[in-house]
């Protein structure tokens, strides 16, 4: 798989934490004690490390990790999975989803979360494993995620699941509270409530494989997370307590960007790095 661009740049960052303040250009230029011109340059893309380092402290964002990301300086690498795991990046017009197939190598049972927009690669995967889909696990319902799911769900006949607080229009489909257990084999997989971005956002923590998971949807990217204008503080709240508190080894399967790990975001992700 080529590699995938982080979702986000530093003015994404910064736009969404403006949003999520609810602080307007006036605002921001004032807290942060920078001029309307210097911050319309940050806004054009040009990466003033003084002011960049003004406005996180303003938006209370990591200055260290917000300069890191103007200057393009890091990428995550997350450790490899052997077996097990497969990730796809599907196209959603010009930008691109991410879904997740894992299974157990013993009984060959196996989950899909989200479906993108088309799970052809999926179907492949899951013929040539000789897999049995057991379920199709929902982290959101916004449409780049659940775009394929008719297909994927006629073609294995696995059950849909998703939040009781954010139920996926599917016939059939089923609904789960916080701290739902799941198992393939030797897999265990826990429903964590992350919501923000919408209202039963899940994040599933799975272990029992090569490296503790934890598949995010849109509730956190490598160095960002998905927008929350009018729940910005819950968002944040939520993946600080449901996510970050997870091991630091885990490996972070989002939305949309590559792969990362709860170590590295703790470091170069502007909204959590300490």
């Amino acid at each position: 798989m080529a590699r995938i661009p982080l979702e986000d740049n530093f003015t994404d960052v910064i736009n969404k934490a403006q949003r999520g303040l609810k602080l307007s250009d006036t605002n921001l230029a004032e807290r942060a004690a920078v001029s309307p011109q210097d911050l319309a340059e940050i806004k054009a893309g040009r990466p003033l490390d003084e002011v960049i380092r003004r406005i996180a402290r303003a938006l209370k964002l990591s200055p260290d990790a917000l300069e890191e990301l103007a200057h393009k300086r890091f990428y995550p690498v997350a450790p490899v999975f052997p077996r097990g795991f497969a990730m796809f990046n599907t196209p959603d017009d010009d930008l691109t989803v991410n879904n997740y197939l894992i299974w157990d190598s013993g009984s060959r049972l196996a989950a899909a979360f989200d479906t993108g927009t088309d799970c052809s690669a999926m179907l492949d995967i899951i013929a040539t494993e000789h897999l049995t889909l057991r379920s199709i696990f929902i982290t959101h319902t916004h449409d780049d995620h659940i775009a394929a799911l008719p297909t994927l769900a006629a073609a294995t006949k696995a059950e849909v699941w998703s939040s009781e607080l954010e139920p996926v229009d599917h016939p059939g489909a089923k609904t789960f509270k916080e701290n739902a257990h799941f198992h393939l084999g030797e897999i265990a997989i826990k429903t964590l409530l992350t919501p923000g971005h919408s209202p039963g956002m899940t994040t599933y923590f799975v272990t029992g494989m090569s490296w503790p998971l934890a598949i995010a949807g849109d509730a956190v990217f490598s160095c960002s997370m998905g927008g929350s204008p009018t729940h910005y503080a819950d968002q944040l709240r939520n993946n600080c307590d449901k996510i970050f508190t997870l091991p630091r080894d885990t490996v972070l399967a989002p939305g949309h960007g590559p792969l990362t790990t709860l170590a590295l975001e703790k470091k170069h992700n502007p909204f959590f790095a300490q």
